[in-house]
């Protein structure tokens, strides 16, 4: 077994599914296709997976119901899930989100589709691994809040100022001159702000090749599933419905700053 590639386990009851993303993968990964979430656990019990691609709708225990499990056992809560889901499906992402998943790639895959979201789940782990090992993490992560309104601009400041650097935006407009003096790790993004929603400037952060796969979240008080699928759609990784708890707020930046 080569231990210095990626291992990632693909769960599908689909045999055709199971082919084709060995077959994309198997060339940079150690892929392990399992039919059922049962062979998954069984698996689990043998090693620990870098990241899993999990299948939504499968029988006897479909993939909500598999993360979950996941997710409430300390060995493997850490491990990232990526969703398959199908096109249509775009409840899912919302359901999908609230239970922890990592990331969704929408059924049929591409290569470059199926890699990128893997990679983007991974190279923050890498980045990180780096920062440790190189130089140490003498300074905060940075985070930028982009909101029209003051009271949430102030309210997440307090929040999260003790833990991390963070820099307020009430003019989304002044986005891509505040991005000429400052790097941040994440950006939290206002769904709707006047001028500029959250969803136009997801493609602004993108143009900075250095922004290529920042994490995004949206603070939204709109959780339908549409508005959510696009944002996936567009790169964003996860969301925060308003008004923000405190808790939440916390288990979301953690799990996408490493």
């Amino acid at each position: 077994m080569d231990s210095e590639r990626r291992k990632i386990m693909l769960v599908d009851d689909d045999n055709s599914s199971r082919q084709q993303g060995r077959a994309i993968l198997k060339g940079k990964y150690e892929v392990f296709p399992l039919p059922s979430a049962h062979k998954l656990f069984e698996t689990l019990e043998v090693f620990l997976p870098d990241l899993i691609l999990l299948d939504i709708r499968m029988p006897v225990i479909d993939g909500f119901k598999t993360i979950e499990r996941l997710k409430s056992n300390s060995r493997f809560a850490k491990i990232p899930v990526i969703f398959l889901t199908a096109a249509n499906d775009k409840e899912s992402v919302i359901k999908g989100s609230n239970l922890g998943a990592a990331g969704f790639v929408t059924k049929p895959f591409t290569a470059r589709d199926l890699v990128g979201h893997i990679e983007s789940c991974l190279n923050p782990l890498n980045k990180s691994a780096a920062s440790d090992t190189e130089e140490g993490r003498a300074e905060k992560p940075v985070i930028l809040i982009v909101d029209d309104a003051p009271d949430v601009l102030k309210a997440v400041y307090s929040m999260l100022r003790h833990e991390y650097k963070v820099y307020t935006l009430p003019k989304p407009d002044k986005l891509q001159d505040l991005l000429k003096s400052i790097t941040p790790d994440l950006f939290l993004l206002d769904y709707q702000m006047p001028g500029l929603s959250g969803f136009e400037l997801i493609p602004l952060i993108r143009e900075y090749p250095q922004h290529s796969d920042t994490p995004v979240i949206f603070l939204t008080s709109e959780g339908t599933a549409d508005n959510l699928a696009a944002a996936v759609e567009l790169g964003a990784c996860d969301f925060i419905v308003k008004p923000i708890d405190l808790d939440v707020l916390h288990e979301k930046l953690a799990k996408h700053i490493f």
